[in-house]
């Protein structure tokens, strides 16, 4: 609280005049509201500030539909170094209990519209939330610098020129569960909704880079980045990654060292209190709890910037990516978001009577369309038969194109299809094209990370009984984020699975720990084994002792010991791979004692 306190001071919340009129879209980049940005702070440069001007009052355009329920902590966070951090319960959490990532459901990220309450934003941490102070933060520029310095944020928040615009953030891993449906990548479940869009305020990093007298490009190539966690991969380092100096100097990239978000100081999940925010990127290349940049010769050598964040080829799997040193290759590396769209409306398990009411109008489709590096999303189109036609939709694009044309945003799209049309159909896909033509591939392309999947987006349409005497259409969306059940996807994937289960002979579990009777435990039993001396967890009803794999494991020993002692079925499910279950069978002693309702507690 004192730190929001110290803040508040520094920076006014409503930084243009409180009688700004409203516009229809963000026209933050027009030159009509030229010499309304206040002073000129030292370090701004004449190429890139501030014909851009303030901002319109985007709260009197959206601050009514911002209204969240209030974060609570979360129970299920009390036993984590996050128990002091207040998330929002309608968030739904894809990796367990730690570290905390989640999604917001599709239907409420949809509701609240163009900008996203700051509460319903995706997560994405590695780890532990960083606890930070305001008054005491430093942001540390060094390298191939003229004048390195430490920057408060005091500092950094008067000494430059601010900015504020929206910019949507998308997970490189958003809608990732459909290509675990066909093979189970290294990552865990997002569904479609890891993308948010709120309203970011913060100094351009170029003005900063200036002001310390970054060295010139035949010297000083990349700009690296690096947070305050701490961090178990590669033995133990910190979360970074880097940018080209090209993109971190270019002003049309508003390149962001960020300080606020929807008009209020970073939440604690979001990088509390500065991050990097680069539009048109991936969210994996904005460090959040940003606490040095080097300005350097080569890329970040951190091991997150090699091993995430990466697209390899199909056929390479964890084994030969680690023996051809793919995680090296740069053509793999993922910078700009791809081309992506993605049917909302109707959403799972919606239920359109047919009925003499409902056929007389159309029926309106609806959903989100973006691209990356600030290229507009010119067309969308929708499908009924398997690509054969095709609709062209009506675009909503609230924002508009920045000085230099480009699009930071999401856009939003609609169609009126006829009723009956929906009734001959098995499926409905969408698909967006951007002005560089860009569009997406009708199959899905798998790759061991999971990333970037932007096929065409299917809804299966089914006929369905929802009152007697009465027929309906019943829409089913591929899948469903995290471990929710539910979607065509999961479904084909569960008569595979059972078929081939069916035609195979079952392969032995026993293990060199195991007795030929098998040990059998009670939950009590288990509940005793809780710590770094013995930790036993129990997934799907058979019981392991983990304690030898404590130091081994990647998410380090934490990520065992907070479900040591109880069933963890769900988080391990989450978040591990095929070769992580098979490693698991390893450490298995016996099975969990169950009555005939379930497993017996005691």
């Amino acid at each position: 609280m004192a730190a929001s306190v110290e803040y508040n001071r520094q920076v006014s919340a409503h930084p243009w005049p409180t009688n700004a009129q409203p516009k229809a879209a963000f026209d933050l980049f027009s030159s009509s509201s030229a010499g309304n940005g206040g002073r000129r702070r030292s370090g701004a440069d004449s190429d890139s500030d501030d014909e851009d001007g303030i901002p319109p009052d985007w709260r009197s355009l959206y601050s009514p539909r911002l209204d969240v329920e209030p974060s609570v902590k979360d129970p299920r966070d009390e036993a984590t170094s996050d128990a002091w951090v207040k998330r929002h319960p309608a968030l739904v959490r894809l990796t367990g209990k730690h570290p905390f990532n989640s999604e917001p459901p599709l239907p409420r990220l949809m509701s609240h519209g163009f900008i996203t309450p700051v509460p319903l934003h995706y997560v994405r941490n590695h780890g532990a939330v960083p606890r930070a102070d305001w008054s005491t933060w430093t942001v540390e520029v060094t390298g191939l610098v003229k004048r390195p310095v430490k920057l408060t944020m005091e500092e950094l928040v008067t000494g430059f020129q601010a900015v504020e615009f929206p910019v949507t953030l998308v997970c490189a891993g958003n809608r990732r569960k459909e290509q675990n449906m066909v093979r189970q990548s290294s990552g865990f479940n997002w569904g479609p909704g890891a993308i948010s869009t709120t309203v970011w305020r913060g100094v351009r990093l170029r003005d900063v880079l200036r002001r310390c007298g970054v060295m010139g490009a035949g010297v000083a190539s990349n700009v690296c980045f690096e947070g305050a966690e701490d961090l178990p991969g590669g033995g133990g380092c910190k979360y970074g990654t880097s940018l080209r100096r090209s993109v971190a100097m270019d002003p049309a990239r508003d390149v962001l060292l960020a300080y606020m978000q929807n008009g209020e100081p970073l939440a604690p999940d979001h990088g509390f209190p500065v991050r990097v925010i680069v539009p048109g990127f991936i969210g994996g290349r904005m460090v959040k709890w940003l606490k040095r940049i080097v300005v350097a010769c080569n890329e970040s050598e951190s091991y997150y910037h090699y091993r995430d964040n990466r697209v390899l080829p199909s056929h390479v799997d964890a084994e030969l990516a680690n023996a051809e040193a793919w995680w090296y290759k740069p053509e793999c590396m993922i910078n700009e978001l791809n081309i992506n769209s993605v049917i909302t409306t109707p959403g799972h398990d919606e239920v359109l009577p047919i009925n003499a009411l409902t056929t007389q109008k159309p029926y309106t489709m609806k959903g989100y369309a973006y691209s990356g590096g600030g290229r507009k999303v010119t067309r969308v189109e929708v499908t009924l038969d398997g690509g054969e036609t095709w609709q062209v939709c009506e675009l909503e694009h609230p924002e508009r194109p920045t000085k230099y044309g480009k699009y930071w945003c999401w856009c939003f799209w609609s169609v009126d299809v006829e009723v009956l049309d929906l009734l001959g159909a098995k499926e409905m896909a969408v698909r967006a094209w951007d002005e560089a033509l860009n569009t997406q591939p009708e199959r899905l392309i798998w790759n061991l990370m999971g990333m970037m999947n932007n096929c065409w987006f299917r809804v299966k349409i089914n006929v369905c009984r929802p009152h007697k005497g009465e027929i309906g259409l019943v829409f089913d969306h591929p899948t469903q984020p995290g471990n929710q059940s539910g979607g065509w996807m999961a479904r084909q994937k569960h008569i595979e699975t059972s078929e081939t289960t069916q035609g195979t002979l079952k392969r032995s579990t026993s293990t060199p720990f195991m007795s030929a009777a098998s040990a059998q435990f009670t939950m009590s039993e288990v509940r005793r084994h809780a710590s770094k001396e013995s930790a036993w967890i129990v997934v799907h009803g058979h019981v392991y002792d983990c304690t030898g794999f404590l130091k081994d494991h990647p998410g380090g020993a934490d990520s065992i010991l907070i479900n040591a002692g109880s069933d963890c079925t769900e988080e391990f499910d989450a978040i591990h791979s095929a070769k992580a279950r098979g490693l698991l069978d390893t450490y298995r002693i016996g099975e969990l004692i169950t009555t005939g309702t379930g497993y017996n507690s005691d």
